[in-house]
């Protein structure tokens, strides 16, 4: 044939070339009905992708329980005391921002002559602030809130009025020891 017949020849059958992909497993169905056609039988051999729809499942199932967990999980104490008394963080906020910066200046103080007063008062502190977890839990548990709100404030003020007294004694401990020094002589 000529070049110019081939494309005539393409020219008259364009548009009817058949394009689609054949459906999957095509090769195994036409393998199959040739041996059959020439008395062969041949055994299949069956491949077992079962790790595809396993893995899938897993999949769902793990995002389920996450999704429970994050969805349904039980508020916090923290939370559970905000939604009672909203005002409570408020002033738990400011209360614990004043009584860090005074635990700050407590250890910046520390020194060997003061340090066990510092010890002490940081035991204590941690006392108070587990007192202060007890009444939490008895403000969710529904106790009297506005005895609980109270005890919780004074908790607080607990807190702040022990560190200015132990900073107050540090810093006179602080004075008596300069004091002594310039007063000795050798």
């Amino acid at each position: 044939m000529s070049k110019d017949n081939l494309e005539q020849l393409f020219e008259r059958l364009q548009g009817e070339f058949n394009l689609e992909e054949p459906k999957g497993g095509h090769q195994d169905r036409f393998l199959e009905k040739l041996s059959q056609s020439k008395g062969v039988v041949t055994l299949k051999k069956q491949k077992t992708n079962w790790w595809k729809p396993l893995s899938v499942a897993a999949s769902i199932i793990l995002l389920c329980a996450l999704g429970l967990k994050v969805f349904n999980g039980q508020p916090t104490l923290k939370e559970q005391v905000v939604e009672i008394s909203p005002e409570v963080s408020k002033t738990e906020f400011y209360f614990a921002n004043l009584i860090e910066e005074q635990v700050q200046q407590l250890k910046d103080v520390k020194s060997p002559e003061t340090a066990k007063l510092v010890d002490d008062t940081l035991f204590q502190l941690k006392k108070l602030e587990d007192n202060y977890r007890t009444l939490e839990q008895e403000l969710v548990n529904g106790g009297n809130s506005k005895i609980i709100l109270n005890a919780m404030i004074t908790n607080f003020q607990t807190r702040i009025d022990l560190l200015q007294e132990v900073l107050t004694n540090i810093e006179n401990i602080k004075n008596l020891k300069a004091y002594n020094d310039e007063n000795f002589t050798i």
